[in-house]
């Protein structure tokens, strides 16, 4: 398994201070920028849209982890990819066609992930394998910051750590929800190779940040 890469979540930054937040986690050592994206409708929370994304991308050259919690998703798709979105990912409840939908990720020339929420059965994503660069384990309900791990997705995530190895395809296995110093490495020991955290990257402030982030690799 590769290295773990660690995602921030930009939901727990400080919002007054974007850009600023996204330069000190690429600072910090933060492998990718997690931007949860989220419409009040099918999560009930209301966070950014493309214009964010596109304000934040000149403030770092790592890539930008997109999670998409709306529906329907595909008429921002070209939205977010033109902001500036390294991966894309849907839930497959967002929309009727998900072999469509991640059609439409690629020809946008972007990583493609599945989102899986904590009921959301693996199997939906057995046929659509060979189009995916990533699967998202949800740890907790989507939608707020600072839930509680959630324990019954390790099984899950053993599962897909199964699935993914035995189809030979390099995919991501991301996990997100509750991800903290005493989490990470039980998900990590399940088969996570990234981790989306929020809290426990920007817990303490900038000065922090490196410290936070090392923890959660386990270094």
């Amino acid at each position: 398994m590769s290295a773990i890469r660690i995602a921030p979540s930009i939901l727990s930054a400080d919002f007054a201070r974007l850009g600023e937040e996204v330069r000190a986690i690429d600072e910090a050592g933060a492998d990718w920028i997690h931007i949860d994206v989220m419409d009040g409708h099918f999560v009930p929370n209301l966070t950014i849209g493309p214009a964010v994304v596109k304000a934040l991308r000149p403030h770092t050259a790592k890539p930008f982890d997109v999670h998409l919690m709306i529906t329907p998703a595909d008429p921002l798709l070209a939205a977010f990819a033109e902001a500036g979105a390294d991966t894309l990912s849907v839930h497959p409840e967002a929309g009727p066609h998900l072999h469509r939908t991640l059609q439409t990720i690629k020809q946008l020339g972007k990583r493609a992930g599945v989102v899986l929420n904590p009921a959301t059965p693996l199997d939906v994503v057995d046929h659509v394998m060979d189009m995916v660069d990533l699967i998202l384990v949800m740890s907790v309900n989507p939608g707020f910051g600072g839930q509680k791990f959630i324990d019954s997705q390790l099984a899950k995530i053993t599962e897909l750590r199964r699935r993914i190895d035995a189809s030979g395809r390099s995919i991501d296995l991301e996990v997100d929800g509750g991800v903290d110093r005493d989490t990470a490495p039980r998900a990590i020991a399940a088969g996570a190779d990234a981790l989306v955290a929020g809290t426990a990257t920007f817990t303490g402030g900038p000065s922090c940040y490196a410290a936070n982030i090392a923890a959660l690799r386990g270094s």
